[in-house]
């Protein structure tokens, strides 16, 4: 690794590869061709990388980070002539011990962080001031180290709103994606019960929760989900051994019409649909697609109950929990009582059925919206 290549205790681990590429070809005097090698990539590659953040230094966050750096450049070729080896192994010393460390960046980015997501909300830095200020509007909502504020540019947290003597900085989409990351896990660690975790998977969920009527139940329950993206849709990712799909394209693709459908007859001012009455333990006979006038469109309504009772109990059961409802095969297997791992069995079937069912009302083209 790099960081082994410049000095194992000369740049803080925090510090993003593109930065240590920059500072190694810079700072330590590797060719491009050494840095290539190194990286198992080719050389015009780690030059883009490197000629990419090195345009990233007018940002005077950035500018003033790698400065730190670079200003000991002669310390280290200095090392260099008593090491063996290349004179780009000598460790660059740029008094580190005045950067924070991971676990202070990561709590202030908790803070800090949050805090910028805010509508209307910059980080404020100047020439003479030693901390940068969180603004919103007019008023001062935090207050960080300057260090900081610089290792958030470096990792492209935080960019340039203004320019000028007050220079402003707002939040990025890789802020936004860190902020959940750090949130996630910090309360992962927190005491209780939880399912296992996937911090990088969880930084581009967002979650919401539906309300869901269970059969022979008076209250509808709240069921949470991805906003972002549908169990079915994750299950459609998955391969066999052989590397085959487990659900084919066009098996994916009634699913989401069935979801287009079900979202479509739920406009209106009445959102709580009776679909509960689908369910197996429902009563499938007392639907009425035109019961009311605000229950949504009524062709997709109409198109929706005929691929139902199609499938009948139990298909149409997993369909509308995985594909309407959102919910998990997990979740879904057991509320209705099943096997663990057999709910995706079965899905693969309702949905063969479901395309069938499509194939023979539409003659294999989709139904127009509406």
């Amino acid at each position: 690794m790099l960081v082994n290549a410049i000095g194992p205790a000369a740049l803080p681990a925090w510090l993003p590869e593109d930065a240590r590429l920059y500072l190694a070809h810079v700072c330590g005097a590797r060719t491009l061709r050494e840095l290539a090698r190194a990286e198992g990539c080719h050389a015009s590659t780690v030059m883009r990388r490197v000629r990419a953040f090195e345009m990233r230094r007018d940002d005077p966050l950035v500018d003033e980070a790698l400065s730190a750096f670079e200003a000991s450049r002669p310390a280290a070729l200095e090392d260099s002539a008593t090491r063996e080896g290349s004179p780009m192994s000598a460790p660059i010393r740029t008094g580190l011990k005045h950067h924070p460390d991971q676990a202070t960046i990561d709590r202030e980015a908790r803070r800090i962080l949050r805090r910028l997501c805010e509508a209307g909300a910059v980080l404020a830095v100047a020439p003479d001031m030693e901390k940068g200020v969180v603004f919103k509007g007019t008023v001062r909502t935090a207050v960080v180290d300057r260090t900081v504020a610089q290792a958030f540019a470096l990792k492209d947290w935080i960019a340039v709103k203004d320019s000028g003597r007050l220079i402003t900085y707002e939040i990025t989409g890789a802020g936004r994606s860190a902020l959940k990351r750090l949130l996630d896990a910090e309360r992962a660690h927190q005491p209780g019960f939880a399912e296992a975790r996937a911090p990088f998977a969880d930084q581009h969920r967002t979650w919401g929760e539906r309300n869901v009527m269970e059969p022979g139940e008076a209250e509808p329950k709240r069921v949470r989900y991805n906003l972002a993206e549908s169990p079915f849709a994750a299950l459609a990712r998955r391969r066999d051994k052989d590397g085959k799909l487990f659900l084919e394209p066009d098996l994916v693709a009634v699913g989401e019409r069935l979801r287009e459908d079900f979202e479509l007859a739920q406009m209106g001012p009445r959102v709580a649909q009776n679909w509960d009455r689908f369910l197996t333990a429902g009563d499938r006979g007392s639907f009425q697609p035109d019961a009311g006038k605000a229950e949504g469109p009524a062709k997709a309504r109409a198109r929706v109950a005929a691929a139902l009772r199609d499938l009948g109990p139990g298909l149409g059961d997993v369909v509308l929990r995985c594909c309407c409802f959102l919910e998990g095969l997990e979740v879904a297997e057991k509320r209705m009582g099943w096997s663990a791992r057999s709910g995706k069995i079965v899905l693969r079937i309702a949905l063969i059925r479901l395309k069938r069912h499509y194939d023979e009302v539409y003659g294999g083209k989709m139904p127009l919206i509406g």
